[in-house]
């Protein structure tokens, strides 16, 4: 049976544990993670070409990650800011990139129509409230850069347009985008297991993948045999052996309100269960759920030495309290206190360059995709159809994408990973006090921009 390690599964109950992989195996296409994009990649694998056999390992059981914890946003937002995506592809490639994370969401929400997926899905698009002057000044960039590759959805709300969608206090103003949906993931990820295992794709959990090499994926119960063999652990990515650099494990933390009455709601707004976030630069985000929730996350808690990954560092309770605080700061309707029934977190998979990408070498036959940077919901799902036309051999417009290929440089080995990523953790939480106090923009905030290329 499943361990609930976020409301979200907890919400679905437990779920039976499918079986392990019996022995050894060949397969067309091994895949490593049962996650958003590993099980994406399978779907349209055999969508495209029932006759390719697929196998996904998975170490724990689908959704087990990110996947399953997130906050539930199926939005088109990337790491990489548009303006650098421009400066560094040029301006059609960003346009194309962007317009296909755009379709992407719509194209979740037509997989889980067409495969009756229940998980909630529901497009009412993302509000980010500007609340200090220097926030002000980041929406308004934020909508010229849009305008600039031609996005005009990209739209300024006026205080007053901003709090009638989302009732928070001393807002200023902010932006509005229509595309992201609130979703219930948990509910997502296991829909999308079920349905790629109606295909014929073959899912073993409780089987973790000890060495990934050229034809082979490696577990303790035996060999899979693969010409293709898919890297999709994004957040666990460093357990992997020869990837212990190729991506930092930091974490997100969550915690979900009971069902909160309808006055509650009536002040808080989101009546369109938008999803909300602010232009703070350590980040938060939050969903109104489809049962009266209030769903909130953010940034904060410490990376761990060695991108350790454990299930203790789901939960630190100064982050919790935190989230709690702001959340009070931001709706005093919900009192000093504000009611929590569920908490808990989990690790975002990060490249040096907060870069996300996909790719295939062909030589090796090794592919992968990742680097999300917690925004993964619909990321992985254009990444899921990237690569099965990669492993096909067609050639479609995503296969010529700005991420198609894109190789990160490993992080600094430790101590210096460790000393680094929590500096910049710290600069970004007292950049946000700087700019709440003093009004301006923060000087050391944009120093670490500029480290991590944004």
């Amino acid at each position: 049976m499943t361990r609930a390690v976020s409301f979200w599964h907890a919400a679905l109950g437990e779920a039976p544990r499918r079986a392990a992989l019996p022995g050894d195996l060949d397969v067309d296409v091994a895949v490593v993670g049962a996650g958003y994009t590993g099980l994406w990649t399978a779907y349209y694998l055999v969508t495209a070409d029932p006759s390719v056999r697929v196998a996904v390992l998975e170490k724990h059981h689908a959704g087990y990650g990110a996947s399953g914890r997130n906050g539930g946003w199926c939005s088109a937002l990337l790491p990489t800011s548009p303006a650098t995506l421009a400066g560094r592809h040029g301006h059609a490639a960003a346009v194309a990139f962007l317009r296909a994370m755009r379709d992407t969401v719509d194209e979740v929400g037509r997989v889980c129509a067409a495969e009756e997926i229940a998980c909630d899905f529901h497009k009412g698009g993302t509000v980010t409230l500007a609340r200090t002057p220097a926030q002000l000044a980041r929406a308004r960039a934020e909508v010229e850069e849009a305008a600039a590759l031609g996005f005009t959805d990209t739209v300024e709300l006026t205080a007053a347009e901003a709090s009638a969608r989302v009732g928070a206090t001393s807002v200023l103003g902010g932006v509005f985008t229509p595309h992201c949906a609130a979703i219930q993931p948990a509910g997502l990820v296991r829909g999308l297991a079920s349905a790629v295992t109606a295909r014929g794709v073959a899912l073993y959990e409780g089987t973790p993948v000890t060495a990934i090499r050229p034809g082979a994926a490696v577990t303790p119960h035996g060999t899979v045999r693969a010409s293709v063999v898919v890297r999709a652990t994004e957040g666990y990515t460093a357990a992997v052996p020869g990837y212990g650099r190729a991506v930092a494990p930091i974490y997100s933390l969550m915690v979900a309100t009971p069902p909160l009455p309808a006055p509650v709601w009536a002040e808080i707004g989101l009546r369109d269960r938008e999803t909300f976030s602010d232009y703070r630069r350590l980040i938060v985000y939050g969903q109104r759920t489809a049962d009266g929730r209030l769903a909130f996350g953010g940034r904060g808690a410490p990376y761990h030495f060695g991108s350790s990954v454990r299930p203790g560092h789901d939960r630190v309770p100064a982050v919790f309290a935190a989230l709690r605080s702001t959340l009070a700061a931001l709706f005093p309707v919900l009192g000093p206190d504000v009611p929590v029934e569920h908490a808990w977190g989990g690790p975002l998979g990060v490249t040096r360059d907060w870069t996300a990408s996909v790719g295939l070498d062909r030589a090796t036959g090794l592919a992968w995709a990742g680097g999300y940077v917690g925004d993964g919901v619909a990321a992985s799902n254009l990444a899921g159809r990237t690569l099965a036309d990669l492993i096909l051999g067609i050639d479609s417009d995503l296969v010529s994408l700005p991420w198609v290929g894109h190789r990160s440089r490993p992080w600094e080995p430790e101590p210096l990973r460790w000393l680094g990523i929590n500096a910049a953790l710290r600069a970004t939480a007292a950049a946000d006090a700087t700019e709440e106090r003093a009004g301006r923009p923060s000087r050391v905030a944009a120093l670490v921009d500029r480290l991590v290329g944004r």
